[in-house]
Formats: C-alpha cells, sequence, structure tokens
C-alpha cells in the first residue's frame, strides 16, 4: 500500500505537532476579534458546541430523503443552502451549498485545493486526509488513481468532475442509491451512506443480503 493510501485509514500522529499556518492564523484573528469586542469569547464556545454536535450522520439522512423524496431532491439540487435551511439546518457561514448528483455517466469528487474548505454544517470536522497535501494535489492532476487508492474503480467511460471547494462554495455529493433497496427506509438507507460516500471518494454501502430480504 502506497504511503498515500496508508493516509486515508489512519490520522498522522499530532502528539507535539507544530501548530499549521492557518491554525496560528485563525488564532490571532479570534484573538484581536474578541480584543476589539466584535464577537465575545461565549459567542466563540457557543459556536464551537454547535459545531460538535454536527456529524456525517445528518448528511446521511439528507441523502437518504433525497432517494426517496423526487421533491426534496429537486429542490436540493437546485438550491442546497435554501432547502436544508427549510428543515431547519442551520449554516455557520455565508456559503453557497452546491449538491452534485452522481449518475451512470458521472462521478463527482470533491477536494479543497488551497485548505479544507468543507460542509461542516451537514457533515461536521473534515477527515485529516482531506486536509493533506497529497490528496489536495493529485484528486485535481489523476482523480482516477486517487480514487483507486480508496478502492473506487470507475469505468472508463464514467466521466469523474472534481470540484474545488472555496471560502464562498461548499460541495456535497448526492451519490447513486445502491440497487435492491427498493423497500429499504429511509433510516435504513441513510446508514448504508459514509462520510466519504458524500465526498465521492467512496461509493455508499452495499446492503447485506439479509438486508435485502426483510
Amino acid at each position: 500500500m502506497s504511503s498515500h493510501a496508508q493516509a486515508h485509514t489512519s490520522a498522522p500522529d499530532a502528539g507535539g505537532a507544530m501548530p499549521s499556518y492557518y491554525e496560528i492564523m485563525e488564532t490571532a484573528v479570534r484573538e484581536l476579534l474578541v480584543e476589539k469586542k466584535v464577537i465575545g469569547a461565549g459567542e466563540i464556545r457557543q459556536m464551537l458546541e454547535v459545531m460538535d454536535t454536527r456529524t456525517p450522520a445528518l448528511g446521511s439522512k439528507i441523502v437518504a430523503r433525497a432517494w426517496v423524496d423526487p421533491e426534496f431532491r429537486a429542490r436540493l439540487l437546485a438550491n442546497g443552502r435554501a432547502t436544508l435551511e427549510e428543515l431547519g439546518i442551520d449554516f455557520f457561514e455565508d456559503t453557497q451549498l452546491i449538491v452534485l448528483e452522481n449518475t451512470d455517466r458521472v462521478h463527482n469528487l470533491i477536494v479543497c485545493t488551497l485548505c479544507s474548505c468543507y460542509p461542516r454544517e451537514i457533515l461536521g470536522l473534515p477527515p485529516d486526509w482531506y486536509k493533506m497535501r497529497p490528496y489536495r494535489a493529485r484528486a485535481v492532476k489523476e482523480p482516477r488513481a486517487v480514487l483507486a487508492e480508496f478502492g473506487t474503480v470507475i469505468p472508463d467511460n464514467v466521466e469523474i468532475r472534481v470540484s474545488d471547494s472555496t471560502a464562498m462554495i461548499r460541495y456535497l455529493v448526492l451519490p447513486q442509491r445502491p440497487p435492491g433497496t427498493e423497500n429499504f427506509t429511509e433510516e435504513q438507507l441513510a446508514s448504508l451512506v459514509t462520510r466519504d460516500a458524500m465526498i465521492g471518494v467512496v461509493k455508499p454501502n452495499i446492503p447485506a443480503a439479509k438486508e435485502k430480504s426483510q
């Protein structure tokens, strides 16, 4: 297994690691905003507590709803943020959310080449490998090779579209619904959707045979 592939399965040891440039800048800006009384320390703590409640499970429920509700799916693809705000999902920043649908002819892959912009409101914190330079660089240059390292082999006749997140735009992949799930409930469907499937590096889990028979 390549060193890049190993990064997908285990996070690097952060013990004693020096803070990154962005961590230093974040701390400096936060302290300046508090000093200038633009925001209060309590507001920051409250926002962090809200962020801690957001996990990929929320995104999985959104995908499952889109699979079973055509009208919701259409609204989600037309305007992701507005549709989710209708469900009471708050966004931390003034950003757009674009939902990209995988089809038989197109597979979407998400990356942030500059840093780690990510739809935290519905997926929680990004995985370590998403923030690493090898993924950020190679996902754009050789997406098929990167996907293969995740175990995702995309046929040559399927186009891979790589979308680069920015400070103002976040992306969510709406993966294809797995076959054999016609009688699944939303909860069962949501259990098949992983965080990585909503980034586009893997496909949803294939339901077990016993689940199909239920």
